[in-house]
């Protein structure tokens, strides 16, 4: 789902220069204090474009499609209010759940490949029904140009995959260098 604006400034020290995300504090031993993680969420939610997308009115109405369709076919999910909740408890679950350095980097290829399936799927199916996602007024609407049931479900729940794995892999990539002392790199190998 290709991205809005947002019209939130990053913002710059006395000097000019981004300040970025707020740093992760390390106790006396140097292990970063996670209970900072969700300062460092609101900061992307904030001021960076590709993560605070997800706040959009089209992001929003497309979770809570997905949200609904998995209630509906009895799926067992948890009730979120809006998607960033979605994606703050993702972020935060994904740091418990792949807690090395070779976990954690897994999780973020993964995400990396289910975005670019979903991308390359939404690109497919918006050429071939010549839907208008940034001029159209919602996003659910506009998949009623896709003529199947089972067209459409794929390409919303491809329109949430792609924002939601955008959003999640920057923020995580991001952490994972503070984490770790060295940025991500997709296909690396290493040893812990």
């Amino acid at each position: 789902m290709s991205s809005p604006e947002v019209s939130r400034a990053i913002p710059v020290n006395g000097d000019g220069a981004s300040t970025g995300p707020p740093a992760l504090p390390r106790d006396a031993a140097g292990r970063i204090d996670l209970d900072s993680v969700p300062d460092v969420i609101q900061w992307f939610l904030d001021f960076d474009q590709r993560v605070a997308i997800v706040k959009h009115r089209k992001v929003e109405e497309v979770f809570q499609w997905k949200q609904q369709q998995s209630q509906a076919t009895g799926e067992q999910v948890f009730a979120f209010n809006r998607a960033e909740d979605r994606l703050a408890i993702g972020i935060i679950q994904a740091l418990a759940e792949h807690a090395t350095e070779s976990e954690l980097h897994s999780w973020i290829s993964q995400l990396l490949n289910a975005l670019d399936a979903a991308s390359k799927a939404n690109e497919a199916a918006s050429v071939a029904y010549q839907l208008d996602l940034e001029l159209g007024e919602s996003v659910v609407g506009e998949a009623q140009k896709i003529p199947s049931a089972r067209g459409r479900e794929d390409f919303l729940l491809n329109c949430w995959i792609e924002t939601l794995c955008t959003a999640e892999a920057r923020v995580l990539g991001w952490l994972y260098k503070e984490l770790y002392g060295r940025p991500y790199i997709p296909d690396s190998t290493f040893t812990e």
